[in-house]
């Protein structure tokens, strides 16, 4: 029974299987046998994802491997290459480097006069700009080489000239001889959006032509005095340093330059120099093997929210005026601790960050017209533009004055400036912080500081001081401008009880 009854199961199954793939089969030719043409099942859709392979294999053979040697005396602490897998052994494991043998010099005989031997310093990567032969790099890549060779992708070694390089920013000019080399075409960094999809393409430990991408993070990060750089999520490591960043259009839009990393390696966080900059830098070495840079002579700062509204700013803007160098052109110009520079030639600085880079990219001798707000007014100073040159470090003033007058309001205790003090600070007034307590503790003054200016009103004595201060309207904060040392800040204090 039960075998017949599994037979008529099977039957039933059989029959029920045959009925489903027949109805199945009958919806995908009925309208074939009716004429009509069946619908096609859309694949799915791949639209969206970046086909870099025809980019890859163009830009590739103007990428090169660069790799550095330094000469050295035998017996100067250098490791050959024989050694550097045993030295690494002894480092990791007993925490000292292997012990040399060091052969004795028989009595009466000198020891042969040895050459010096070339050993491995570094390895980083770099990429054509012409045909005859110039490399962009990084400066670190090539920093303290005695000599440095590139290899091309299909294995031509050349020894490279150092045109010059810029610390700086970074950016080195290296040049090989050749002739019609593949090169890598120029791109605007500028027109690079946040979103968009770059590849970097280098010798990460030493493995030549490798491919990575990801996109641009974000434009013009202040990591520097003299540059603002692309940060990209496109993996970079020790190696790819000098490679390009490269847009879809198969343009060089940045070289690879730094990453941020607790642990030595990639972290999802790189950065690259913009390829405009870049340039203007190569121009200068290729002409001059030198960059030369502006300077005006001011130490400067950021304007914050409470200093701009304090001052009458509409927003907080600008570079603030900590220091003026003594002789310096910003001196002669007629800049003053405490100005507010909103424009240079008439461009906005919006960032303390932006002045130096216009600055440094000005001639030096050439004339430059900067707008600068003080006591609620704006100034247009002209300056003549010097060249940039080692900062020079001035004396600090120290203050031995007595407390002439009670701590006010904004808990700040001061005194009348000496004369011998005014000399040597080179101010016309002031007075002298004597104590700090309450809200002036708290924003940061302390004794031997000198105040120079409340809100837009110059301090000319304690009892001047301390009259303004009675007359601040207790709802808003107000802002004194602090000397230390050579420095001057702006800094918001909070009157006492509000």
């Amino acid at each position: 029974m039960r075998i017949v009854d599994a037979m008529k199961n099977r039957f039933l199954f059989k029959k029920t299987l045959s009925t489903l793939l027949l109805s199945a089969a009958g919806a995908f030719f009925a309208p074939a046998l009716l004429g009509v043409s069946p619908v096609a099942v859309a694949a799915p859709s791949q639209a969206g994802l970046p086909d870099f392979t025809d980019m890859v294999e163009k830009a590739g053979p103007a990428v090169v491997n660069i790799r550095t040697t330094e000469k050295i005396k035998p017996g100067q602490n250098g490791i050959g290459p024989d050694e550097d897998e045993m030295q690494e052994f002894f480092r990791r494991f007993f925490g000292v480097p292997i012990p040399r043998q060091q052969q004795p010099t028989p009595r009466g005989r000198r020891m042969p006069q040895q050459q010096e031997e070339e050993v491995p310093r570094g390895v980083g990567s770099g990429f054509i700009i012409s045909a005859d032969g110039y490399i962009l790099t990084n400066s670190h890549v090539i920093d303290g080489a005695d000599d440095v060779y590139v290899t091309l992708t299909d294995k031509r070694e050349f020894k490279a000239k150092v045109i010059g390089a810029d610390k700086r920013t970074d950016v080195a000019l290296v040049k090989i001889e050749g002739g019609n080399l593949p090169r890598l075409p120029i791109g605007d960094s500028t027109k690079l959006r946040a979103g968009e999809w770059v590849i970097a393409i280098g010798s990460p430990f030493g493995l030549d032509n490798t491919v990575t991408a990801g996109i641009v993070s974000a434009k013009s990060r202040d990591t520097g005095d003299y540059l603002q750089l692309i940060q990209t999520d496109v993996a970079v490591n020790p190696g790819n340093s000098g490679g390009p960043l490269i847009n879809m259009r198969g343009e060089v839009v940045g070289i690879n330059s730094q990453i941020y990393s607790r642990s030595g390696g990639y972290m999802g966080i790189s950065f690259a120099v913009p390829i405009d900059e870049a340039m203007r830098v190569a121009d200068q070495l290729k002409n001059s093997g030198k960059v030369t840079r502006g300077r005006i002579g001011v130490q400067i700062g950021e304007v914050t929210k409470d200093v701009a509204e304090s001052l009458g700013l509409s927003k907080a803007q600008g570079a603030l005026v900590q220091r003026v160098e003594p002789g310096a052109p910003a001196e002669k110009g007629g800049v003053e601790a405490g100005d507010i520079i909103l424009k240079y030639n008439g461009v906005d600085i919006n960032r303390s960050s932006d002045l130096p880079r216009l600055v440094g990219n000005t001639r030096p001798g050439s004339r430059a017209t900067i707008s600068v707000w003080r006591k609620g007014t704006m100034r247009e100073l002209t300056l003549t533009i010097a060249e940039m040159d080692a900062d020079k470090v001035a004396k600090k003033g120290e203050s031995k004055a007595k407390p002439e007058a009670p701590a006010n309001a904004l808990g700040i205790t001061v005194s009348d400036l000496s004369e011998s003090q005014r000399k040597e600070l080179k101010v016309e007034s002031g007075v002298v912080v004597e104590a700090a307590e309450g809200a002036a503790a708290r924003a940061g003054l302390r004794p031997g500081d000198v105040i120079l200016r409340l809100n837009n009103t110059d301090v000319k004595d304690a009892k001047q001081f301390n009259s303004l201060v009675a007359r601040l309207e207790h709802k808003r904060m107000a802002v004194v401008l602090v000397r230390r040392g050579d420095s001057s800040q702006f800094v918001p204090i909070k009157p006492n009880g509000q």
